[in-house]
């Protein structure tokens, strides 16, 4: 299960709304940073600061392939994120509200 640390720097690169479209692009398909860039009207020293965010805080895994930077979802994180949301919005006999 996530920490609290770890679930707020996620929901911290979560806030930015280029990020979640980020995100939203991945949902379907690792890409390349080339392919993401298209989309955007941003710079590429901008989209390597949104997608190191996204890398430090684990939701995106990166790999080289050749001098093209390939990104995808960490799928096992985004799992865990959910079972931590659904952890905290739900009714539980150890519930902090009961302390």
């Amino acid at each position: 299960m996530l920490s609290c640390s770890d679930s707020a720097l996620i929901f911290k690169a979560l806030s930015d709304e280029t990020r979640l479209k980020i995100i939203d692009m991945l949902s379907c398909d690792e890409l390349c940073a080339c392919t993401i860039l298209e989309s955007f009207n941003i710079t590429q020293p901008t989209l390597s600061y949104h997608m190191k965010i996204l890398t430090e805080c684990g939701l995106v895994k990166s790999r080289k392939e050749g001098l093209w930077t390939r990104y995808a979802l960490n799928t096992e994180l985004i799992d865990q994120v959910k079972a931590f949301i659904n952890q905290i919005t739900s009714e539980k006999e150890n519930c902090i509200c009961r302390k």
